[in-house]
């Protein structure tokens, strides 16, 4: 697959018009909010831009439920249904027993037995919920989007036809936390937690439409769960370019830098940024980091900060607001995305999007956000502590190299990520799904042969 092929953009129909008629579109994800990571980002925008286009957009969500724009925005396309599950990850108390009045029916048993022994249980319980909430309402969606759920009650009749977006697999996500796992007690749990991966892998491959957001993303898909790639269409999802803007008025602060992880998990490779920065404090006593996302009071990131005495370097923010995550990455002289793996990096593209310089790794998909290394970006490879120190130490004394990249990086992403785009490609593979189901012979398999979109890897 070459560079242009990756990079190449969903075909677009008429502006406004979107081909046909408006769509009635059911978008299901069992876990929504924004501050969740970014499945939830990708259902808040996605939705929007469906609604912007025209269209119905009914958002099915368990809990933390997700976080729409339709009120700000005026959409009334646009709606949110609960779909409530048991909330046992909820703060403050996870992993908690439910009292016996919260049972409703057979599938709160079976979430709370798989929590029981071990297990994640809410794709399988969420997917179960939602077929029956789908079956009831029948007829009243053109088609059903589902957000990486890849649930057992998504198989068969939903009534409707069935898109499915895969971020990335997360088998991959799997196979780093074991690599991680430093004792056969860990490994053990991570293995029984990740036991919903082997449900989803069977799903993917009975599924007859997958999108996804990248060419990485899709290549994985195949290789780890097994999809046919005729099956699969990527298009690339972007950030709100309007909210995430360059503003001359705000100050950079001097050595900050700022990042992005919403958990200490291995994928997100924020331990070895956390190295880095003790590396490049003995240059520039000035740089700091602060990370957008839930400090750790334990594990592998608390003990390097303690190991390098970084605690009064490293700030941790959460619960903040649109305007203030745009303001801090705005404030940052260097945004960092220093994953492992990526299946898109929304960090990435929002950061160049305020035209705030960008060091990356070349995990996964960045390289297709984040475009040719001294172009658009300094790239370097994943866990590499000093490969991300020397990057560091290149930008925090360089401005105009920062100046240079923060610009071509902002041309990157309204040429090829935004919303508006993602929206209009997803729409032309909902039409797609549809005419292949109205096609379909009545055993229900899919055509011998689907259309082919510019942008799309068939």
């Amino acid at each position: 697959m070459t560079a242009e092929a990756m990079e190449a953009g969903p075909r677009t129909g008429p502006q406004g018009s979107d081909g046909d008629r408006p769509l009635r579109i059911a978008l299901l994800t069992y876990k929504g909010n924004p501050f969740c990571g970014g499945q939830g980002v990708y259902v808040r925008h996605l939705s929007r831009e469906l609604a912007r286009l025209g269209h119905s957009v009914e958002v099915i969500g368990a809990q933390p439920y997700p976080v729409l724009d339709n009120a700000a925005e005026g959409l009334e396309g646009l709606k949110l249904t609960e779909l409530p599950s048991l909330d046992l990850y909820r703060s403050p108390d996870p992993f908690r027993t439910p009292k016996r009045d919260e049972y409703r029916d057979w599938v709160d048993a079976l979430e709370v037995a798989t929590m029981w022994t071990g297990g994640f249980p809410e794709p399988a319980t969420f997917s179960l919920r939602a077929r029956r909430h789908l079956r009831a309402r029948r007829g009243e969606f053109d088609v059903v989007h589902d957000n990486q759920t890849l649930g057992y009650g998504l198989l068969g009749d939903i009534g409707a036809p069935l898109v499915t977006t895969i971020h990335h697999p997360i088998t991959v996500d799997r196979r780093l936390d074991l690599d991680a796992a430093d004792n056969w007690r860990r490994r053990m749990s991570v293995r029984r937690w990740y036991a919903f991966t082997r449900m989803q892998k069977r799903v993917a491959r009975r599924l007859s439409s997958v999108l996804t957001v990248s060419g990485t993303s899709r290549q994985e898909i195949i290789d780890h769960l097994g999809v046919r790639g005729d099956r699969i269409d990527v298009v690339h999802i972007g950030a709100d370019t309007d909210l995430f803007s360059p503003d001359p008025a705000v100050a950079e602060v001097p050595g900050r830098i700022v990042t992005t992880s919403s958990a200490d998990v291995p994928l997100k490779g924020l331990v070895y940024l956390v190295e880095a920065l003790a590396k490049v404090r003995a240059e520039n006593p000035a740089a700091h980091l602060v990370v957008v996302g839930r400090r750790a009071e334990d594990g592998p990131v608390a003990q390097a900060i303690e190991k390098y005495g970084l605690a009064d370097a490293i700030e941790f923010v959460k619960g903040i607001t649109d305007e203030e995550l745009v303001d801090l990455v705005r404030s940052a002289e260097v945004a960092c995305v220093p994953s492992l793996y990526e299946g898109f990096s929304l960090p990435a593209a929002e950061a160049m999007a305020t035209g705030t310089p960008l060091l990356a790794t070349t995990g996964g998909a960045i390289p297709e956000v984040a475009g040719p290394d001294g172009e658009t970006c300094l790239a370097v490879p994943p866990a590499d502590p000093g490969a991300l120190a020397a990057g560091l130490n290149r930008l925090l004394g360089d401005r105009e190299l920062r100046a240079r990249l923060g610009a071509a990086g902002r041309e990157r992403v309204l040429a090829k990520f935004t919303w508006a785009r993602a929206a209009q490609g997803t729409a032309e593979l909902y039409r797609a799904a549809i005419a292949g189901k109205n096609a379909a012979p009545q055993s229900g398999r899919p055509p011998a042969t689907t259309p082919t979109y510019s942008g799309s890897h068939r």
